[in-house]
């Protein structure tokens, strides 16, 4: 198995803000995408211990679209949140107070169809769209 692929950016807001707009549904359809002509139209979030989630991640122009599930296997408040995805990969995602912000990092099992450094820049811009929504709406 390849080794899991890190992203990560720190966010210049309270964790609790960070917390609220990575987990509310209202708010993940605001950043769930990696680039302008993607959008993310619909999500489901059930944020507990075998709790469900689904993203719909979609093309402006509808000419594409998928699904992004999985079930969370941990949940601390403002700190962790980890998920098995439906296609058995892992993730975690770990929220940390820092002097400068909230780091968020994010470590997942990379798949076999997209070269790693296509991986790591998807899911890296999808954070950094997290960051600037997050600091859009935390003004």
């Amino acid at each position: 198995m390849k080794e899991a692929i890190t992203v990560q950016t720190i966010v210049n807001a309270p964790v609790a803000k960070v917390w609220e707009c990575w987990s509310k549904p209202g708010h993940v359809t605001g950043w769930a995408f990696a680039s302008e002509d993607w959008e993310a139209p619909a999500v489901e979030n059930d944020l507990r211990v075998g709790g469900k989630f689904k993203t719909v991640m979609a093309a402006k122009d509808k000419s594409m679209s998928f699904d992004f599930t999985g079930t969370y296997t941990a949940v601390k408040e403002n700190e962790l949140i980890e998920y098995d995805m439906d296609d058995g990969r892992s993730v975690k995602v770990k929220f940390e107070n820092t002097p400068s912000g909230v780091k968020v990092i994010e470590t997942f099992d990379p798949e076999n169809q997209n070269s790693l450094e296509m991986q790591r820049s998807g899911w890296q811009a999808i954070l950094d769209n997290f960051k600037k929504y997050v600091q859009d709406h935390n003004r």
